[in-house]
């Protein structure tokens, strides 16, 4: 997504013409319009992209609007609603501003120091979620909810975006599993995007991990939590140091028939397993939004490996913690037996 798109383009009607050192014609003697009609619009985000590097007439041709506001559309079918048009035309570039936030993974893991984070940097009023969820390639859940982040309500509870009323649920084409082998193929046919977008601030992000880092299944209830997430980076030496922002999926139903969709839900919370309050998401939400972004590709590869990372991390945490209460009891064990014989020892003497 290096490639900035500021060239002028060429005009439909001309053909875009060169011949290499050899005397013979390049491709750049294919018409424009055959290339915009017949090649671009087969790309997805990522090649279309890469394609913009090739030379200046790609790089021209590439950048046109509509290329981007299909590609965007038919990538997260949730954007397509009036307000989020209207948002998504404010931002730098456009829909092609859009892709190259919300596409790639998160790339900064790295924790930050409290110090340094400033205390009164832009606070999104409003956040935009655009979830799309896709089984098997097909387009099962699609919704997009407002929430306000200015309340008091907001900043002091814990921080929980749900897609579903109570009493709402989703009838969907997966079939009731019978057993561990088809809750583990969920894994690989479940996809999932959750967009969040700053409108004033025009940014937007991913926090997917695309695919599950994990599905399982209650013992009891026989339903099926699939999470997602992503890992964002927080405040270096506190239990914030990493933090998870966990999308769960619950499924459920009878035993015959396909399963129903009863959850759809955000939370966010630290290595010590404890829910971070709105205030407090949201300034690591928005400092995420401020950051870089990684490479689009291979984000399944990616999203596993720094879950996995991320429980490691909370494990080793976990370790410590439990190592330090062992020496403070040994501590205090040693000192109250110091204690009970100086007490014993006085009482003698007198």
């Amino acid at each position: 997504m290096a490639c900035n798109c500021k060239l002028p383009l060429p005009e439909s009607t001309d053909t875009i013409t060169s011949v290499d050192e050899g005397g013979s014609a390049t491709f750049s003697t294919v018409h424009p319009d055959i290339i915009l009609t017949n090649i671009l619009t087969r790309l997805d985000g990522p090649t279309l992209a890469s394609a913009a590097c090739i030379s200046s007439q790609l790089h021209a041709l590439s950048c046109r609007e509509k290329l981007w506001t299909d590609i965007c559309h038919s990538t997260w079918p949730s954007i397509t609603t009036p307000r989020l048009r209207r948002v998504i035309s404010t931002f730098p570039d456009g829909p092609r501003s859009f892709f190259s936030n919300s596409f790639p993974l998160l790339a900064s893991l790295e924790p930050t120091s409290a110090v340094g984070s400033p205390a009164n940097h832009h606070r999104p009023s409003e956040l935009i979620s655009a979830v799309d969820i896709y089984y098997r390639g097909e387009l099962m859940f699609s919704k997009v909810v407002e929430t306000e982040t200015v309340s008091g309500w907001f900043r002091c509870s814990p921080f929980r975006i749900d897609l579903l009323e109570p009493k709402e649920v989703v009838p969907t084409p997966i079939p009731y599993p019978d057993g561990d082998d088809t809750c583990r193929g969920l894994a690989d046919d479940l996809t999932l995007s959750w967009i969040m977008i700053d409108p004033t601030g025009r940014r937007a992000m991913n926090l997917s991990s695309h695919r599950p880092v994990s599905v399982q299944r209650h013992w009891l209830s026989g339903e099926v939590h699939v999470r997602f997430a992503s890992i964002l980076k927080g405040d270096r030496g506190s239990s914030s140091e990493y933090v998870q922002c966990g999308i769960v999926v619950t499924c459920g139903g009878s035993g015959s028939g396909g399963m129903q969709v009863s959850e759809v839900s955000m939370l966010v919370e630290d290595m010590d397993g404890m829910h971070l309050n709105g205030g407090d998401s949201l300034v690591i939400l928005e400092r995420t939004l401020e950051g870089k972004k990684g490479r689009g590709r291979r984000r399944e590869e990616e999203g596993r490996k720094r879950y996995e990372k991320y429980l490691e991390k909370k494990r080793e945490r976990r370790e410590r913690k439990v190592r330090t209460e062992a020496i403070l009891d040994t501590l205090c064990a040693v000192l109250g037996v110091f204690g009970f014989g100086l007490l014993l020892f006085v009482f003698l003497c007198k």
